[in-house]
């Protein structure tokens, strides 16, 4: 590997280092109690080597929401083997789930946290990779109509009412509010027979719909 190889391999790692110790505390200490000055201590270096890399907080969890938001479409990608849409339509909920709970953090800071999606909003226009992943679900359902499924709905509106119960779902059992349904059931569930019992009930629900 050469000099110039090995400077561009540095500068990928810090800046991979830098996104992820700002996550780590912008989800346990909040967007606006994280300065540059905490980050660079994190990571053992100066804050002015962050601002070499990201100008600001704000181009850091733009920085954020871009890799979550592609992490989330490549759980959505590896569906594209599904030919049927209503059967990746299906999958694409149980793929949610997975994204959610593998990557907690990435979850919150996505979909969660409020203070960090205002400055992701109000400080860059474009926000491809986010309307990518919606898109793929609507493009979904789009197909599914294509085939005599949803005809009387709008894709857009079933888009956002599938995107929602999904992350209903997953914000309960995030916040641990979830388990206390099972708890409250006299332990008849654990956590994951329960999370894995509301998702066949949508999936039931959308059977329901489909015609």
């Amino acid at each position: 590997m050469g000099v110039a190889e090995r400077k561009e391999r540095h500068r990928e790692d810090l800046k991979n280092e830098i996104l992820q110790a700002a996550k780590s505390l912008f989800t346990e200490k909040g967007f606006e109690a994280t300065s540059i000055r905490a980050i660079a201590e994190k990571i053992e270096y100066s804050p002015a080597t962050i601002y070499l890399y990201y100008k600001d907080k704000n181009e850091i969890v733009h920085a954020l929401h871009r890799d979550g938001f592609r992490l989330l479409v490549s759980h959505f990608e590896v569906l594209n083997t599904v030919s049927h849409p209503f059967e990746r339509l299906k999958a694409m909920g149980r793929a949610y789930i997975q994204f959610a709970v593998q990557n907690p953090d990435v979850y919150k800071l996505l979909f969660i946290m409020e203070e960090p999606l205002k400055h992701v909003a109000n400080c860059f226009e474009e926000w491809d990779e986010g309307d990518r992943a919606f898109d793929i679900l609507r493009k979904t359902i789009i197909e599914c109509q294509a085939e005599g499924y949803f005809k009387k709905m709008d894709n857009t509106l079933l888009a956002f009412t599938i995107w929602s119960t999904m992350h209903g779902l997953c914000t309960l059992k995030s916040s641990g509010h979830l388990g206390h349904v099972g708890v409250a059931r006299a332990n008849q569930w654990n956590l994951d027979e329960l999370t894995a019992m509301a998702y066949e009930t949508f999936v039931a629900m959308l059977e329901r719909m489909k015609t």
